[in-house]
């Protein structure tokens, strides 16, 4: 059983195609409790004009917003749901949370890239798999169609 799972979230269709394999995971009694995690990236570079606060601001609304939907549904599952948004870079994020939470696993969604889109756009999913403490399940989009 695992005690926590971690669900790292982006609001994307790709990243909820990890909720049916929480849901069978939850349905076989071998989870105590989820976790849901977004995390609100800060841009590195200032944009003459741009303000950061606000933008900072109405992403975290979103991202809690979208969270408590989806906490609600699962919860009505009958699962033990937690959210939390974080701000900051995604992969170390997403691995520090874990290790500091004493998660048993997370379960995230992959884009599936391979060859030069892997080197050009990099996978916060295969970076969390490397940097992990805990096992890491991978969902392949194909897996959502």
């Amino acid at each position: 059983m695992f005690e926590k799972v971690l669900v790292p979230l982006d609001g994307s269709k790709l990243a909820e195609c990890a909720l049916p394999y929480l849901r069978n995971l939850a349905e076989g009694g071998k989870i105590g409790e989820v976790i849901l995690l977004n995390v609100v990236e800060i841009p590195v570079t200032w944009i003459e004009g741009i303000d950061f606060i606000a933008v900072k601001k109405a992403n975290v609304e979103r991202s809690t917003k979208y969270l408590s939907e989806l906490k609600n549904q699962l919860e009505a599952e009958g699962m033990k749901v937690n959210a939390e948004v974080m701000e900051g870079g995604a992969t170390e994020a997403i691995v520090d949370y874990a290790k500091e939470k004493g998660v048993d696993l997370i379960v995230i969604g992959t884009h599936g890239y391979t060859g030069m889109k892997r080197l050009m756009f990099g996978s916060v999913a295969l970076r969390v798999l490397h940097d992990a403490h805990c096992p890491v399940l991978l969902i392949r989009p194909e897996s959502c169609r």
